[in-house]
């Protein structure tokens, strides 16, 4: 059996009472959701900020080693561990296989999460909820987050980065 075009006038035939309803529901669906979508970006209190600076990856990893040198509380498995102070400018380092320093932070604190990479472009996602963000060599990308769960978080690598990728997990601590 081959593949052949349409009838002639295959197309001058009256739309069924069945065809009409499914494409008016197609129609108001997608205006739905043409309305929907812009007015969730304002409204869903969802929306990571737009704010974001352009950094060289040595003037970067010389903050976040300043920062780790001034909070650092303890060591896990030879990553150090920082303890920042609610509201301050916290800091997230990516770089091949590793994201550094472990963050332990509050609940119900604000943060400004300060997420780069040194090297090439890494993918941040925070389990077991449901965020997503990249990390990009070159840029400084600000996060103003507010942990409201305590416990453990990984931090996975989303965005393949090379031959060790699978074993790029971070923590995050919040009590």
């Amino acid at each position: 059996m081959s593949v052949t075009a349409p009838q002639p006038g295959f197309f001058d035939q009256p739309l069924h009472k069945e065809e009409k309803i499914w494409i008016a529901l197609a129609f108001v669906w997608c205006i739905f959701i043409t309305v929907a979508m812009p007015w969730w970006h304002i409204a869903g209190n969802q929306n990571s900020s737009s704010e974001f600076y352009k950094i060289s990856g040595e003037h970067f990893s010389t903050i976040v080693d300043d920062f780790i040198a001034k909070n650092k509380t303890g060591e896990e498995a030879g990553i150090p561990v920082v303890s920042p102070p609610p509201g301050s400018d916290i800091f997230l380092r990516g770089q091949q296989w590793a994201w550094d320093p472990i963050l332990d932070l509050k609940v119900n604190e604000t943060y400004r999460l300060h997420l780069s990479s040194i090297d090439v472009l890494h993918g941040m996602s925070i389990h077991p909820i449901n965020m997503n963000f990249e990390a990009v060599p070159g840029w400084d990308y600000v996060l103003t987050i507010t942990p409201t769960t305590s416990g453990d978080f990984r931090i996975i690598c989303n965005e393949f980065c090379g031959v060790d990728h699978h074993n790029m997990i971070g923590k995050i601590i919040v009590k």
